[in-house]
């Protein structure tokens, strides 16, 4: 293995880890696509070893904590483990159900036993925090005059908690910065800051994106398609441009949110954009590449998946799936499609997708979550489709060797995440069902948390 390694003496836990993501970024680049994930995790596992028993402080995610949307990692994929390892005799126990978040779609991330999540409340779309104990609302701060109307009326976005402070988007295109106490430290408008645009008319949907210094977030605006912001004062750091590189899709932003990736040696903010999926230099905001073969004109929804100089990514309304290599070029990085599938093989539509052990598992067709395990590498699908289990799309989330997978109906099926055979562990209807079961499973300290509109329901796994 060739590279620069980090140095790590003088500086706080947080440039620690800020020059341990970057050190990585300049030697991933140089191992096999078998050996990039084993190698990063005993790197990570060794900085962790040495950070122990230190005040911490803002570092995202401590212990069974989900602080933002899809966890700690961004992945969907919980380190938990000890779960109920079938549903077949007996349902997961309904612990408590909590009222008062407001109509909406968006998670709950949970940080310091509480969680924290957006709703459209009686005077606006803003931030609901809740006891983990028993779903009491302990406060609400409105962030909108009165609540944006986008279709499918409520909020989108789930906050990203760090230390004492979270920072969050309304569907309205703002992105706001607030204490764990309900403060508001500041906020800016997509549209005044940097003629913000989606690619069409449901509201912006984005979950903020915290990376050491930077509240990174996505307008959309023809000059500044991604902005990294100082997240302690909202001052801008630098914003991206993104060039023409393709004809599919539209100008905007997506529906998505930005994964980080270190391929090709370079740290990047990866992002499914109206025209495509993108890669921006952490650094300093340079575009990277772009790829739209896997998107569509209408929605792009799903978050990318990050593997080492990997980058697969996937939208519905006719469009598909692709995975891409990334590889220098010159001072930049291009990327390579290694295998496109058509519509008819695969697209997630919105339930998102999780890799566990170089496996995607996730739901396919428009609208529709029927099951699917393909390898990563190849493109070839291992088992599936298995016709949905519920009506609708299958929102997805990975614990101790298991999926849960919840449906547009509400039901939420028990999976074994194998790629051996399809095998279900049980499924439950949960108690309250309203619209849409968009919002995705989280899961904390053992628990399964169901957000459903003004709802939250706690299950005990």
């Amino acid at each position: 293995m060739t590279g620069r390694m980090p140095v790590f003496r003088g500086k706080s836990p947080r440039e620690r880890i800020c020059a341990k993501e970057l050190a990585w970024g300049d030697v991933s680049g140089s191992l096999t696509f078998e050996n990039q994930m084993n190698t990063r995790h005993r790197f990570e596992l060794g900085l962790v070893v040495g950070l122990a028993g230190m005040a911490l402080g803002s570092l995202p995610a401590a212990g069974n904590d989900w602080p933002q949307f899809r966890g700690p990692n961004r992945d969907g994929k919980s380190a938990e483990t000890g779960i109920i390892k079938s549903w077949e005799q007996k349902a997961p126990e309904l612990l408590w159900m909590g009222e008062g978040l407001g109509e909406g779609y968006s998670c709950p991330a949970v940080a310091g036993g509480r969680l924290y999540t957006t709703g459209n409340l009686k005077d606006g779309q803003g931030v609901v925090a809740v006891d983990a104990k028993d779903g009491k609302v302990l406060w609400t701060t409105v962030l909108t005059e009165g609540a944006p109307k986008h279709g499918y009326e409520g909020a989108r976005s789930t906050p990203t908690v760090v230390g004492d402070h979270l920072w969050v988007t309304t569907s309205n295109g703002m992105i706001a910065c607030l204490t764990t106490d309900g403060k508001l430290v500041w906020k800016k408008s997509f549209d005044k800051e940097w003629s913000g645009k989606m690619m069409s008319g449901w509201g912006f949907a984005e979950s903020v994106l915290v990376d050491c210094n930077a509240a990174v977030c996505t307008p959309g605006g023809p000059d500044a398609m991604m902005v990294a912001l100082d997240k302690d004062s909202g001052k801008e750091l630098w914003k991206c441009k993104v060039p023409e590189y393709g004809k599919n899709g539209k100008p905007g932003a997506g529906y998505s949110s930005m994964v980080i990736s270190t391929g090709a040696g370079v740290k990047q903010y990866v992002q499914m954009t109206g025209h495509g999926v993108i890669g921006v230099r952490a650094a300093d905001g340079k575009f990277l590449w772009g790829y739209d073969h896997s998107v569509n004109g209408v929605a792009n929804i799903s978050c990318p998946v990050v593997a080492g100089d990997y980058v697969f990514s996937s939208s519905a309304y006719g469009a598909g799936a692709g995975l891409v290599k990334l590889e220098k070029d010159g001072d930049g990085v291009k990327a390579t499609e290694q295998y496109f599938l058509g519509a008819d093989d695969l697209q997630n539509h919105h339930g998102g997708m999780v890799l566990v052990d170089g496996n995607i598992y996730c739901g396919h067709k428009q609208n529709g979550g029927d099951l699917v395990c393909l390898d990563l590498k190849t493109g070839k699908f291992l088992w599936g489709p298995i016709k949905g289990l519920g009506k609708g799309s299958a929102c997805v989330t990975y614990v101790d060797g298991h999926l849960i997978f919840r449906y547009q109906d509400g039901l939420v099926a028990l999976v074994e995440a194998t790629p051996k055979e399809f095998h279900l562990q049980g499924t439950f209807k949960p108690k309250f069902q309203e619209k849409e079961s968009w919002s995705y499973p989280v899961i904390s300290g053992g628990r399964l948390y169901l957000r459903e509109q003004d709802k939250l329901m706690c299950y005990q796994l």
